[in-house]
C-alpha cells in the first residue's frame, strides 16, 4: 500500500516557525518538518484540515507526500540567529527511509545544540537513536511515541483500522524501552482519545500500564478536534465502514463544532490522571530544563502555572479561573527579568505588578518563589 505514494520534492522559502511562547504540552518554542502529508494516512489526523494540509486534497493526504528539499540547510540558516530553545522536529513515515531529511535535521540539532522534541508512531525513531543520546547529554530532551489503544482494548481492531499504515503499537512500546534505557525522557500522546473506540475502562488503564511499564514517565491526553475538510473526510470514512458510530459522532460534533460537545471529556481525563497516580507516572509532560538558561526559575514558575490551569480545566472549574492561571503562565514567561529578582525587591507587590498576574495566581507564585528560595 505504501508504493502507491507519490514524492513531490519543493524547495520552501522557510523551514522553521517560531512561536511567541512555548506551548503548555511539549514545551517546544519551534517547530519544523520535513514532509506535508504522512503515508501513515491515520484517518483522523488533524493534519488534513486546510490549515496545515493547504492545497492538498484530504484524499491525497496519505498518497501525495511533499519532500522538503535542503530542509537542513534552511534549519541551521534559521537556528543560528535564534535563541536555544526546545524544537519541535521529526517525522517517522515511510517516506524518511528513502530521504532521511529527519535524520540530517537532527543532525543539525546536535551541531548547535538546541534540545528536540520528538513524536512518533513509527520505531524507526530508533534508526538515529545515537543522535538523539547526544543531543540529549547537550540538552535535555524528549521522544514520545502516539499511541491510542492496546489489544487489550475491545474495539482495539477499529484504533488500528483508523491507524491505517501505523506500525502495530507492540512495536512502538518497544521502541519507547529502548528510549528509555538510552536516558531520554520518554512517555506517550494518548491523543486522539476517540470517543466510544479508545475511551473504554479496559483500554485508558491498559495504556498507562504498558508506558508506566515500558519505560514512559508521562501520558498526555487529548480529544480528537475535527475541522473544514478533515471533518468532512472523517465522517465520510465513518459511514463507509463503521456506520453505528455516526449517529453518536454527529452529536458529539455537530455543525461548526471543533471540540467534542456533550462527551464527558473532563472525566476521560481525570481518570487518566487517576491512572497516572496509580502507576508512578504523570498526565503532564516536565519541563525540560536547557543547561545555562538564566531565566529557568521562571519557566519552572510557568511551567507549575500551566499545570494548575489544566488541573482546574479537567475538574470543571469555571473558564475564568482556567484562564487567570493560563495568562499568569504566559506572562511569566514572557519576563525578561528573573522573577526571584523581583519578588526580592518588590515582594508581593512586584508578583502583582507583573501584567495579567491575577490576584489568586500572585498568591500561587509567591509560594512557588517561598519553597524556591
Amino acid at each position: 500500500m505504501t508504493n502507491r505514494a507519490v514524492f513531490l520534492p519543493y524547495r520552501p522559502k522557510t523551514i522553521l516557525n517560531s512561536h511567541k511562547r512555548p506551548d503548555h504540552w511539549f514545551w517546544s518554542r519551534y517547530s519544523a518538518y520535513p514532509y506535508t502529508g504522512c503515508q501513515h494516512g491515520c484517518k483522523f489526523c488533524y493534519s488534513r484540515e486546510v490549515k496545515y494540509a493547504h492545497a492538498v486534497d484530504p484524499q491525497d493526504f496519505d498518497t501525495t507526500i511533499k519532500v522538503k528539499e535542503k530542509a537542513a540547510d534552511l534549519l541551521r540558516r534559521a537556528l543560528v540567529r535564534k535563541p536555544v530553545d526546545i524544537l519541535c522536529t521529526g517525522d517517522y513515515q515511510p517516506a524518511e527511509r528513502e530521504f532521511g531529511i529527519t535524520r540530517q535535521m537532527l543532525e543539525v540539532c546536535r551541531e548547535l545544540r538546541f534540545p528536540v522534541f520528538m513524536l512518533s508512531r513509527s520505531p524507526l525513531i530508533l534508526r538515529d537513536l545515537d543522535l538523539l543520546r547526544d543531543i540529549n547529554a547537550a540538552a535535555p530532551s524528549v521522544a514520545a511515541f502516539s499511541i491510542i489503544s492496546t489489544p487489550e482494548s475491545p474495539h482495539h481492531a477499529i484504533a488500528r483500522c483508523m491507524e491505517n499504515l501505523a506500525p502495530p503499537v507492540e512495536t512502538r512500546f518497544a521502541a519507547m524501552r529502548e528510549i528509555a534505557d538510552a536516558g531520554i525522557l520518554t512517555g506517550i500522546c494518548f491523543m486522539p482519545i476517540l470517543p466510544g473506540v479508545c475511551d473504554d475502562k479496559a483500554n485508558l488503564e491498559a495504556v498507562v500500564r504498558a508506558t508506566a511499564e515500558n519505560g514512559g514517565r508521562f501520558v498526555l491526553a487529548g480529544g480528537l478536534t475535527l475541522a473544514d475538510q478533515q471533518k468532512e473526510f472523517f465522517f465520510n470514512f465513518l459511514e463507509e465502514n463503521y456506520p453505528d458510530l455516526v449517529p453518536r459522532y454527529r452529536t458529539w460534533y455537530p455543525p461548526g463544532s471543533y471540540d467534542a460537545v456533550s462527551y464527558p471529556w473532563n472525566r476521560i481525563a481525570l481518570r487518566i490522571r487517576e491512572l497516572c497516580e496509580k502507576y508512578g507516572i504523570r498526565d503532564r509532560m516536565p519541563r525540560p530544563v536547557i543547561p545555562g538558561d538564566k531565566l529557568a526559575v521562571n519557566k519552572r514558575i510557568a511551567e507549575l502555572l500551566a499545570d494548575k490551569a489544566y488541573e482546574l480545566e479537567i475538574r470543571g472549574e469555571p473558564n475564568h479561573y482556567v484562564w487567570a492561571y493560563r495568562k499568569a503562565a504566559w506572562a511569566v514567561e514572557d519576563l525578561e527579568t528573573d522573577i526571584r529578582l523581583v519578588y526580592s525587591a518588590l515582594g508581593v507587590k512586584g508578583i502583582r505588578s507583573i501584567p495579567d498576574m491575577g490576584e489568586q495566581p500572585g498568591r500561587d507564585v509567591e509560594k512557588m518563589l517561598s519553597g524556591l528560595m
